[in-house]
């Protein structure tokens, strides 16, 4: 910056005492047309005198002052990523990067479908001992013979518990897959049919007493429609005289099937 007001100064010195004599030379020019030679020769002799010191004082290979000064003024200021700075390396994108910077989600497992269970075709099956007549029977003799047609099907496990306190449950057993059998037997007229109420209370020991998973009412006579729709809502099969008597020729699956 010193460097820089030094040359303007020398600059407007030149110029001011270059204008000085030269009015002078012109003034005594015109008063003392003689003395022209002389103060031009004088003149000359100091512009040279002065030329040369600065010449001197001036580091060789530099500019001078003058030239700094102006090149201060024409150039463009040194900024980070200014004018003469090149900046960042500029690298166009690629689908490349996209690839290895994304995460892509992990593919969900593909579930194959279990298979259906194969159920067992039942057949109608022949039996060496003739059908017994259930309406024959009395309400003791009924529940052997459920018993005894449960047993002939396939069931373990076989036991006639009717009787007074039963809670609904006259004959227990498991079922040929497993499951445990509560069965419960209505020995009616042909006139009597098994109403709601009936069913209601089987309903309500037969799961939670009894832990049925097959739950099955079976009777000599037929059902209300009420006690049928309350059976399909509890899932309580319902076994009437005409599917009773499929069933003891074995013209019919039993009711667990």
């Amino acid at each position: 910056m010193r460097t820089t007001a030094g040359g303007f100064g020398a600059v407007a010195l030149l110029i001011c005492g270059g204008g000085l004599m030269v009015r002078i030379a012109w003034e005594g020019m015109l008063r003392h047309p003689a003395a022209v030679v002389p103060a031009a020769a004088l003149a000359a002799a100091g512009a040279l005198l002065l030329y040369l010191r600065r010449t001197r004082s001036r580091p060789r290979g530099g500019p001078g002052p003058l030239s700094e000064a102006v090149q201060e003024l024409f150039e463009p200021p040194q900024e980070p990523w200014g004018w003469g700075s090149p900046g960042p390396e500029f690298r166009p994108f690629h689908d490349d990067d996209m690839e290895r910077t994304a995460v892509l989600p992990e593919p969900e497992p593909v579930l194959e479908p279990l298979p259906e269970p194969v159920l067992e075709q039942w057949e109608p099956a022949e039996f060496e001992e003739e059908a017994q007549d259930h309406e024959a029977l009395d309400a003791d003799g009924f529940e052997d013979a459920i018993a005894a047609l449960c047993e002939r099907d396939g069931c373990s496990d076989v036991q006639v518990v009717g009787g007074a306190g039963d809670l609904g449950a006259d004959v227990i057993a498991t079922a040929p897959d497993g499951r445990r059998l509560v069965v419960q037997c209505k020995y009616y007229g042909p006139d009597n049919k098994v109403g709601s109420q009936d069913l209601q209370r089987f309903g309500g020991t037969c799961y939670a007493v009894h832990e049925a998973e097959i739950a099955v009412c079976v009777t000599t006579s037929a059902y209300t429609t009420p006690a049928l729709e309350y059976a399909e809502q509890c899932a309580i099969l319902c076994v009437d005289g005409e599917a009773l008597a499929d069933w003891n020729d074995g013209t019919a699956p039993p009711p667990w099937c």
